[in-house]
């Protein structure tokens, strides 16, 4: 059950759908519950024996029901207090609200069933003790066998009302046990059995118990309309109650999961359902939540090495897998770095001087993402930006120069550093370097070797920005607009002279 900050459990609709007991309130409804279903089952039984007499007429029923009164009266108490003592570490743990170990949460997850089972024997000590009674008070002992028969199917179906109504009512009291002791393959009571509990209750039960009324031999003459009527009305009631708590404790749980899947198809793993079943619903119930805390740690993960690599190497390596190896690809290389970092720093101070790159460095990562580039590195105080790589660009030169006047024009404006950028295009190579167990995507190649040179150059020049003559001349007219030609210089490294334009103020 999680709490706090961790995943948000899906709501459950409806009083009914939600009701169920816990802490100190648990056991005494679980309790008050049983006694009601048992309760009901005596009345019924007892309303079936008032009709029961032999062919001499003399019923013989006072003394059955005699005895009925006599063993509910010790039954009753005792079959408390054997659920008690049964259960005795559940009712501990959960009157002390503490977590349960992995044992007490296993006895509690038979709590349904311990209770079922407790009140079917119960009722059959009574079907033999109420039987033999009928037997001896009869004129014919058949009628014995006739009222143990009618007391064991009335046992049957209490027992089994008991462990829908318990189960039902204790699933906050399975949901803290399997928080400790979660589903695994041993399943208390699955779907197809709780299915066929209900049609044995439903129809089962009450047709065997028509066809014994018409096979009874004591009774050659064929039962009376008011016993079937009123089995039929028995029938009835017992079945809506049986397939209400069995559709509500499949659908209900569904609808849940249905919710909690919807919610994760939506991109919001932050969910969970609360695990309340101690079988197949169990596990499917364990298994969303596993697969929305995997989704959720997946998608921190993504978002983390997005952050270290770029969106676009992420999202490319998630696609294709990551191997050293690259390929040659034609690219449009940005250098940006500060002018006088050194003494900035010193002028700041180390604390004042991270928060200073931290926005500039806002600044050029939301430029160049905008235009459709990736910042592959950020090197100290400067950053490497490339466009058509790894993911095609259609005009990576011009995108690359309108994110170079960007960034210079939203470092003016903001008044905190000075910048000098460098733009470059040519061919590169554009891959994964490294080691097979630590990887790095990187651009290498001549244009970016001129972009860091140019950024150099450009930190003396007014519009602060410099760019290649073939980076320029590949763009449109109108970027072009924006460039004028500044003259020609022998770069560090590089033999030839580089022809450069430079940014119009």
């Amino acid at each position: 059950m999680e709490t706090g900050s961790g995943p948000r459990t899906v709501p459950r609709d409806g009083v009914l759908a939600s009701w169920a007991p816990s802490g100190r309130s648990a056991v005494p409804a679980i309790v008050g519950l049983v006694v009601v279903a048992n309760l009901v089952g005596v009345i019924t039984v007892v309303l079936l024996l008032l009709g029961v007499e032999d062919d001499g007429g003399d019923t013989g029923r006072a003394p059955v029901l005699l005895a009925v009164a006599a063993y509910l009266l010790v039954a009753f108490p005792a079959g408390t207090v054997a659920g008690l003592r049964r259960q005795r570490a559940t009712n501990r743990w959960l009157m002390t609200g503490r977590e349960p170990s992995s044992d007490e949460a296993g006895l509690a997850l038979r709590l349904p069933v311990d209770t079922a089972l407790i009140a079917g024997l119960i009722w059959l000590v009574g079907a033999v003790l109420v039987g033999s009674v009928a037997a001896l008070s009869f004129p014919d002992p058949r009628v014995g066998l006739r009222t143990g028969v009618a007391t064991v199917l009335g046992g049957l179906v209490t027992a089994g009302v008991t462990y829908l109504l318990v189960a039902r009512a204790a699933r906050s009291v399975t949901a803290i046990a399997l928080a400790a002791h979660p589903p695994a393959g041993t399943l208390t009571l699955g779907v197809r059995p709780r299915l066929l509990l209900t049609w044995g209750l439903t129809s089962g039960v009450p047709m065997l118990g028509i066809v014994l009324l018409y096979l009874d031999p004591s009774n050659p003459g064929g039962p009376g309309e008011l016993p079937v009527v009123f089995l039929v009305i028995v029938a009835l009631l017992v079945g809506v109650l049986a397939t209400l708590l069995t559709a509500r404790a499949v659908g209900q749980p569904l609808r849940d999961l249905r919710r909690a899947v919807a919610r994760v198809g939506e991109g919001d793993y932050d969910v969970a359902v609360v695990v309340d079943d101690a079988g197949e619903i169990g596990l499917l119930q364990e298994g969303v939540n596993r697969m929305a805390a995997g989704l959720a740690e997946r998608e921190r993960l993504r978002d983390l090495f997005g952050r270290h690599v770029g969106t676009t190497v992420a999202q490319r390596a998630l696609v294709t897998g990551v191997s050293l190896g690259g390929e040659e690809r034609t690219v449009a290389a940005l250098f940006v770095d500060i002018a006088g970092s050194t003494s900035l720093v010193r002028r700041t101070g180390p604390e004042e001087m991270v928060g200073l790159l931290n926005r500039f460095f806002q600044v050029v990562v939301e430029t160049i993402e905008d235009e459709g580039g990736l910042v592959n590195k950020f090197e100290g105080d400067a950053a490497l930006c490339v466009f058509g790589a790894p993911t095609d660009h259609d005009d990576p030169a011009g995108a690359a120069l309108r994110a170079a006047r960007r960034i210079c024009e939203a470092v003016a404006a903001a008044g905190e550093v000075d910048v000098g950028v460098g733009v470059a295009c040519g061919r590169a190579w554009a891959g994964q370097v490294g080691a097979a167990s630590r990887l790095e995507y990187t651009v290498i190649g001549d244009p970016v070797n001129e972009a860091a040179r140019l950024t150099d150059l450009a930190k003396e020049h007014p519009g602060r920005a410099l760019a290649s003559e073939p980076t320029v001349l590949a763009t449109t007219p109108a970027e072009r607009a924006h460039w004028a030609r500044d003259g020609e210089v022998v770069l560090r490294g590089r033999g030839e002279p580089t022809v450069t334009w430079v940014r119009r103020p």
